[in-house]
């Protein structure tokens, strides 16, 4: 009886802890960023504030170019005609600007966090 009483608890905990994984990667909030002619599109990002968002980096360019923001701490270089994954927050409400390393003067953008 014990034994059997221990196996439904581990096998309930696991299932719980299968559930609020799930909602947690439910809860990821996803955006694409397009890099085209050296430029991003959009070039303003608003995102929710206290809450992880992933950024889907598309690079429509036949060169590479790598995602820089020294306020949200990430780059990432994305080869030409390819695309990258990057994850941004929880944060708080602000502007965080970003650019592109390889152009940039052309390439820039910000994230707005309401």
């Amino acid at each position: 009886m014990k034994n059997t009483h221990s196996r439904f608890l581990i096998f309930s905990s696991i299932v719980v802890i299968s559930l609020f994984g799930y909602v947690a990667i439910a809860a990821t909030a996803e955006i694409e960023l397009i890099i085209k002619d050296h430029l991003f599109f959009p070039a303003v990002l608003e995102i929710p504030a206290k809450q992880k968002v992933r950024i889907r980096i598309i690079n429509q360019d036949p060169t590479p170019e790598e995602f820089e923001s020294f306020e949200l701490n990430r780059e990432k270089i994305i080869v030409g005609n390819g695309q990258a994954v990057i994850f941004i927050g929880p944060l708080e409400p602000g502007r965080y600007p970003f650019f592109g390393e390889f152009n940039p003067k052309t390439a820039q953008g910000v994230v707005v966090v309401k």
